[in-house]
């Protein structure tokens, strides 16, 4: 997932994209005045004014944008998301290739937190023989991913008497 370009990305976002309701007009409007005005290579002025039609559908342009971009190559596509984050941070945030379930992390930060909790449940350390390691264990998520680490710190706050 990792050699993924912003070509690939932009097919597996497309979808998303053009989902009803997620960019307003206005957001479509300043992305592709963007890519004209500091980018002329990009789209050019008739380009952009067609792209801009008020006449058409705005779920049409947008898929005529993407499309034109894909077709363009890896820069254009690049830029596309560049201006998508400045004027549509949100939706960026949410956009399926960002998302996307790296497998081999993935399962590696399940391993440790099911083996971290099956260990606590299974054999709990004996408070007087290994002071505070229900504490060193509540660190120990740090270096997991941070969704997998709530649930750890959660399961140890409630052994510790916690919310």
């Amino acid at each position: 997932m990792t050699d993924q370009t912003y070509c690939d990305r932009l097919v597996q976002d497309t979808p998303f994209l053009t989902g009803h309701g997620r960019l307003s007009e206005q957001q479509v409007d300043k992305i592709i005045l963007q890519l004209n005005r500091y980018y002329p290579q990009i789209l050019t002025n008739k380009e952009a004014e067609k792209f801009r039609n008020p006449k058409a559908a705005l779920r049409m342009r947008l898929c005529n944008l993407l499309s034109h971009l894909q077709q363009s190559g890896e820069r254009d596509c690049q830029e596309f998301y560049r201006a998508l984050y400045i004027h549509a941070q949100p939706l960026y945030s949410c956009l399926p290739s960002r998302h996307a379930l790296r497998p081999l992390g993935f399962l590696a930060c399940l391993s440790v937190a099911v083996g971290l909790a099956l260990l606590m449940y299974c054999c709990p350390p004996d408070p007087k023989v290994l002071p505070g390691a229900r504490r060193v264990l509540g660190f120990s998520p740090v270096i997991i991913e941070r969704h997998i680490s709530r649930y750890l710190l959660t399961f140890l706050a409630e052994d510790l008497g916690g919310p």
